[in-house]
């Protein structure tokens, strides 16, 4: 898929007061992509909002979705306040609900404070190695495993800076949890506020439960693991493009109970810091290694 392909997903196909039917990729996915339906969701909800760009939002994934069925979605006007807005997405399929999402908007307002957490230091996108190149280093079946995921995230392009998924460590030995990358949707998109806010949930949804993995020497590419997103929660703060590089600086503070919590920060180029996620993904380690596909 292509940037062209990623906004024909946004092109959502009406069906209803405030409801939507939305379409998914035939790239080979054996599940909905979690971010697609969050940026589809959102994409449902800003239009049923006027003169309010949306601040955050929290979603549910409760089961997991078919690429080869369409996504119904059903918006619902909680709220309209004098400063925000809030509305509840509900997406289904065959008639029952995989996916449900609260998204706040706020009226623009100057505000009296402001701060961020600095970006931390890291090389230029650049500068930094090509991950299909990494991953042509693993011994195989792990090496099929990253192509056939890269080949099939497109057009997200990732480059990671820590580089543990892609050199033998000690499975099991706890290290650093925490990990820094760039992303972006390779292609250009249009100037339009809402479709790089749908293009960041979207991405946003990349590498987070990977990140629970490596602090533990293990990687989603070796398939030791059955892995799937809970929830996700974005926290819109500044102007950006999605277009151009992010840095994606993420740390996983718990894991327990099969199930491991990251948290993430989405800087500009320049260091500004423009949106905050956090998801907690279910982290079961299999008896047998999955085979090589998605």
């Amino acid at each position: 898929m292509d940037v062209a392909g990623f906004l024909a997903l946004l092109d959502l196909e009406p069906a209803g007061a405030d409801r939507w039917l939305a379409h998914s990729p035939q790239n080979g996915w054996k599940r909905v992509f979690g971010g697609q339906v969050l940026a589809q969701s959102l994409v449902a909800a800003q239009r049923s909002v006027e003169g309010r760009p949306p601040h955050s939002l929290h979603a549910y994934f409760i089961l997991g979705g078919d690429p080869a069925e369409p996504i119904e979605l059903s918006v619902e006007r909680v709220r309209d306040g004098r400063s925000f807005s809030v509305r509840r997405i509900v997406a289904r399929q065959r008639g029952e609900t995989m996916f449900v999402m609260s998204v706040s908007f706020q009226a623009e307002e100057p505000g009296d404070l402001n701060h961020a957490l600095p970006m931390p230091p890291a090389p230029a996108a650049e500068a930094t190695l090509d991950p299909v190149v990494l991953a042509g280093n693993l011994p195989e079946p792990q090496a099929a495993r990253a192509r056939q995921f890269f080949s099939h995230i497109s057009p997200i392009e990732l480059r990671p800076l820590d580089l543990r998924r892609y050199q033998p460590s000690a499975p099991g030995v706890l290290g650093d949890p925490r990990q820094n990358l760039w992303i972006r949707l390779k292609g250009p998109l249009p100037d339009d506020p809402a479709i790089h806010r749908a293009a960041l949930v979207y991405l946003s949804d990349m590498t987070l439960i990977d990140t629970v993995l490596v602090a533990h020497g293990y990687s989603i590419a070796r398939g030791q693991f059955q892995t799937a997103s809970l929830d996700h929660a974005v926290w819109l703060h500044r102007p950006f493009r999605a277009d151009d590089w992010l840095l994606y600086a993420q740390d996983s503070p718990s894991a327990q109970g099969a199930r491991g919590l990251t948290r993430g920060l989405l800087y500009t180029r320049d260091g500004v810091l423009a949106a905050t996620t956090a998801q907690e993904g279910l982290v079961r380690k299999r008896k047998t290694p999955a085979p090589p596909n998605f």
